[in-house]
């Protein structure tokens, strides 16, 4: 049998982002979040690879979150965050459930990003509550705001109630969230569909700086939706 430690076939960390919707401080919701991202790190140093972890804190950018939504305009932490989540190689998602129904703060936060920024992305959505019976928030309606973002959330979602916290069962959810997300990141599935088939999406017009849409400018509709009149140019 070989012993040998397996040489790692990515010489680059991965980067992970770890995005908390939790309000509070200390946060249940940052902690389990915190969990998942200190899982990945350990499988992956088993590994012979490493991950680093930029954290953001949602609770942080409440105001420019509430800007962006009403104007459209991006404040210098929103900016920051934004260009994490677009090197991000895979992303640990939080939201505390309220109401049944993940924190209007989270599904904010989403809902300003641009829809190109995530593509193919690997995602572990995850949720804490204060009983289980919001247990399906995540994959009802998390999943499916991923979905539209048009990441790879993956198979395992993970779930804590107050009474989970010290079960064996969450700890085994989170082994096996950490080690889907890693295998994906491993894959360079992201970065192979972003170069592969980035031209297959349906974008919108100026998401992906000017690289998502072949737009004749000299066409008539385009010279009328500019000012200009329809029909060939006359020589001066």
């Amino acid at each position: 049998m070989n012993d040998r430690p397996r040489e790692p076939e990515h010489t680059e960390p991965f980067r992970l982002v770890v995005v908390s919707g939790g309000t509070s401080d200390p946060s249940s919701t940052r902690m389990l979040a915190d969990r998942i991202a200190d899982r990945v790190r350990t499988l992956a140093a088993d590994r012979g690879e490493r991950v680093t972890t930029d954290v953001v804190d949602l609770r942080e950018l409440a105001n420019e979150i509430t800007t962006a939504l009403v104007s459209q305009l991006t404040g210098p932490k929103m900016t920051r965050v934004i260009e994490l989540l677009g090197r991000a190689d895979a992303i640990v998602a939080g939201a505390p459930v309220y109401k049944a129904a993940p924190s209007g703060l989270f599904s904010s936060f989403f809902h300003v990003l641009d829809n190109d920024l995530l593509i193919a992305k690997p995602v572990v959505l995850a949720a804490t509550a204060g009983t289980a019976r919001h247990a399906l928030v995540v994959d009802d309606q998390m999943r499916s705001l991923f979905a539209y973002l048009r990441t790879m959330t993956v198979p395992t979602s993970v779930f804590a109630a107050t009474e989970d916290w010290n079960s064996t069962e969450l700890g085994e959810r989170i082994t096996r969230a950490a080690i889907e997300v890693l295998l994906l990141m491993e894959s360079g599935f992201a970065e192979k569909v972003r170069s592969e088939s980035w031209q297959h999406y349906q974008h919108e017009y100026g998401s992906a700086g000017g690289t998502e849409l072949e737009i004749d400018l000299s066409t008539d509709l385009m010279r009328l939706a500019t000012g200009g009149s329809a029909g060939p140019r006359r020589k001066q």
